[in-house]
């Protein structure tokens, strides 16, 4: 529970909150892969402050139309896959309830940060049993929580987006140790922060429309962990069997799970490490699956990175860390001969070295075009494997760009070459990067639908 990010709560830190009244949950499904009878699966409901609805609980929305909410643990999700937000929302459009969760998060926008700090206290306050479930430093975790929010309450009224970003998040909440009987408490202590500095837009209608909306999102993970907890583990135990410094600041882990570990070329894991129990943080596999089970990551060490620093400097082989449940959408359509386009700023080459090597092994013959960014010569520190995939597949092009060389940003190089109009474009690497390339790409004709990345959020990207 890195991040858990959505609960409702009183205004005050005195008391347990008696208005979540969760029915019968269990925290994962049958074992026996028995039928779940409705008692199985009857959903965490929370109940507004005095305002008891007639069958004796608020009852949950029909459907995600109208959701609203939070989203426990962010970090979860893969980072990587949180929706992008638009750039203006508008303010009067939507349905009713999404209207008053969006009016409430303008009201704590300038004081987001007190709202989130309020809200952990709370909830170590009442709750002091959940604060093993999270990092020592919180630090991270109120600006994920608050991430969270604003994405949910963004994406109110586009289903297909916020359930497959819930879906998510509740697959990914797995590891944290968190269950289902949770959530009320988060969503206690959460709507207990919003109605105390949001107060001046805080109304019985306002309540209720949270309650909504956290009864059922909550509901969409909480079930979506228990249909996971029946195919996967909530972790993976691996070795690490290979260390290669390749630069100072950059290493490459070769680890090997302790049981079979199913994942796509293109997607990422979260990774945690002896030395930071709870503090999770993304990376991309580098190598398609392989017959030999073998994960490969590529890791730069960032300034007060903890994950990556350990990685980097010390980790050695021997060492067993812990694996998420793979994430991720960024993978090749087999279905199609399109063309792939492919961007790999620093590290972001790695999932870009996947794809080229799932493409192989499909035995498609179909052009990729890779274009490889760095700041310098010496950040270039698996082009030699670049080159050498190149020799092997005609149907492979290989391009170094070089900022300090070429006095230009990776994406703008694209304008040099082409047409692109008959390809899928996959963008890897810093945010910075992969919003201009976004902009790049769509000015050069490639429509959105045609554009795939791991990451735009500032927040996730390099939080070491």
């Amino acid at each position: 529970m890195d991040a858990p990010a959505t609960t409702s709560g009183k205004n005050d830190m005195s008391g347990g909150g008696g208005w979540f009244t969760p029915r019968k949950v269990p925290s994962a499904p049958p074992p026996d892969g028995d039928q779940e009878t409705p008692e199985r699966r009857r959903p965490a409901v929370l109940r507004p402050v005095g305002r008891p609805a007639a069958s004796g609980v608020a009852s949950p929305a029909p459907d995600l139309a109208p959701p609203t909410a939070p989203v426990p643990e962010a970090d979860s999700v893969d980072p990587r896959h949180v929706p992008a937000q638009r750039s203006a929302p508008a303010a009067e459009e939507g349905s009713a309830d999404a209207l008053l969760i969006r009016r409430t998060m303008t009201e704590i926008g300038p004081v987001a940060d007190k709202v989130t700090s309020y809200f952990y206290a709370l909830l170590f306050v009442r709750h002091p049993e959940l604060r093993s479930l999270f990092p020592a430093a919180m630090d991270a975790q109120r600006d994920r929580l608050l991430k969270a929010l604003l994405t949910a309450a963004e994406h109110l009224d586009d289903t297909p987006v916020l359930v497959d970003y819930l879906q998510n998040l509740g697959r990914g909440h797995r590891k944290y140790g968190t269950r289902a009987e949770h959530y009320p408490a988060v969503g206690e202590c959460l709507i207990g922060a919003l109605s105390k500095y949001a107060a001046a837009v805080w109304t019985p209608e306002t309540e209720a429309a949270w309650v909504r909306a956290y009864t059922t999102m909550s509901q969409v993970m909480i079930d979506a962990a228990a249909s996971d907890e029946l195919r996967a583990p909530a972790w993976w135990q691996a070795e690490i069997v290979a260390h290669d410094l390749r630069t100072p600041d950059v290493a490459i882990l070769t680890v090997r799970p302790d049981q079979p570990y199913p994942f796509l070329a293109g997607q990422y894991t979260s990774l945690e490490t002896p030395w930071w129990p709870r503090v999770w943080r993304h990376y991309s596999f580098a190598s398609a699956p392989r017959s030999d089970g073998l994960l490969t990551f590529h890791v730069k060490a960032v300034p007060a990175g903890w994950v990556s620093n350990a990685l980097v400097h010390r980790a050695r082989p021997g060492d067993v860390i812990r694996l998420g449940p793979p994430a991720g959408s960024m993978t090749v359509d087999h279905t199609t001969d399109s063309g792939l386009l492919c961007l790999g700023g620093g590290t972001g080459i790695a999932p870009i070295k996947a794809l080229v090597e799932d493409v192989a092994e499909h035995g498609e013959r179909r052009p990729v075009e890779v274009f490889y960014g760095a700041r310098t010569d010496h950040d270039l520190y698996d082009i030699d494997t670049m080159l050498r995939l190149q020799q092997s597949h005609p149907w492979l092009s290989v391009r170094a760009v070089i900022d300090q060389r070429a006095h230009l940003q990776l994406p703008d190089a694209l304008r040099a070459y082409g047409p692109w109009h008959e390809y899928d474009a996959y963008l890897s690497g810093p945010p910075g990067m992969i919003r201009s390339g976004i902009d790049t790409l769509r000015d050069i004709g490639i429509p959105s639908s045609r554009i795939r990345h791991d990451s735009v959020e500032e927040l996730f990207a390099g939080a070491g």
